[in-house]
């Protein structure tokens, strides 16, 4: 009956980053069309704050009644418990996984001056001249701070990091020729490496990319089993009632199934990925494990 009469008010979807990135987007879409089946407005709250933790807590904290969910990301549950030493949720015990939203790929690329026409190359170049290749991120703790350093981890190639505000700032200097590689979300590159002003070497995902048909995976450049993806989906508050979740979990993957929402996903570089909750709580937990060694290997801290 609960789930039957609920939502019966308007439901708070909080970002934990600013307007216009990624993790805003991809909730405007979502919310729009829980908006559209249900006739209760879903309001994008974004609360931007130490690395998305700020958002996170808020949700955690909420009731568990299904007016209050969480955008979460791959730095919010999987990157952020590994970094900051007394972070105020548990990213498995304080919430319910709703939805698997989207998986975005990262693509390596480089300046066209980089005497690497392939991550072989590359990976030849880095352990010829250790310490004088330089590459960016968004940030400490960023997902491709991140990606990087499990590149390096797998490669057994030492290249120096550079911290930007933001993937724009780091992707322009690359550009500029300031810094030598980027391994970051598709999104942000991919008119880039059309256009030619930055080389794609690899991507992160176990299949190519459509936009990038002629780039190959990292897998397929030697090493097997490499994935780095960034994610994106849905929790509420633990202890929110069953049924609320999988109503949410039906409507949601209902939205991400239709055409419009799917093109509109593709423009902006990532994958639906319409799963049952279960699925999107067992991601978190193997991404935890997954990272927690690179995080170690890398000595990554927050800013």
């Amino acid at each position: 009956m609960l789930a039957q009469a609920w939502p019966t008010k308007p439901i708070r979807l909080v970002v934990p980053f600013t307007p216009g990135g990624s993790s805003d987007i991809l909730a405007r879409a979502v919310g729009q069309k829980l908006t559209e089946a249900w006739g209760q407005a879903v309001v994008i709250d974004n609360v931007p704050g130490a690395g998305g933790s700020l958002g996170a807590d808020r949700v955690a904290k909420a009731a568990p009644d299904g007016y209050t969910l969480l955008m979460a990301h791959i730095g919010t549950l999987a990157v952020n418990p590994l970094i900051y030493p007394k972070l105020p949720y548990d990213p498995v015990k304080s919430f319910s996984p709703v939805a698997w939203v989207a998986s975005v790929p990262n693509v390596l690329v480089v300046h066209p001056s980089v005497p690497a026409t392939s991550l072989k190359e590359l990976v030849a170049l880095a352990k010829s001249r250790p310490g004088q290749l330089n590459y960016g991120s968004g940030g400490n703790g960023s997902a491709a701070h991140l990606a990087t350093e499990y590149l390096k981890l797998q490669s057994q190639t030492f290249m120096v990091h550079v911290p930007y505000r933001g993937t724009a700032p780091a992707v322009n200097d690359l550009m500029a020729g300031q810094i030598q590689l980027l391994f970051t979300g598709a999104p942000a590159v991919v008119g880039q490496v059309k256009n030619g002003q930055l080389r794609a070497l690899a991507v992160s995902s176990p299949q190519r990319l459509a936009a990038l048909p002629d780039v190959p995976t990292v897998a397929e450049s030697g090493y097997k089993g490499f994935e780095a993806d960034q994610w994106y989906g849905i929790v509420a508050p633990a202890g929110t009632p069953r049924e609320i979740v999988l109503k949410l979990n039906t409507q949601i993957n209902q939205a991400l199934a239709s055409s419009e929402l799917k093109a509109r996903l593709q423009n902006e570089g990532a994958i639906a990925m319409p799963r049952p909750p279960e699925v999107f709580g067992e991601l978190i937990s193997s991404e935890l494990a997954r990272w927690r060694p690179v995080v170690q290997a890398g000595r990554i801290k927050p800013d």
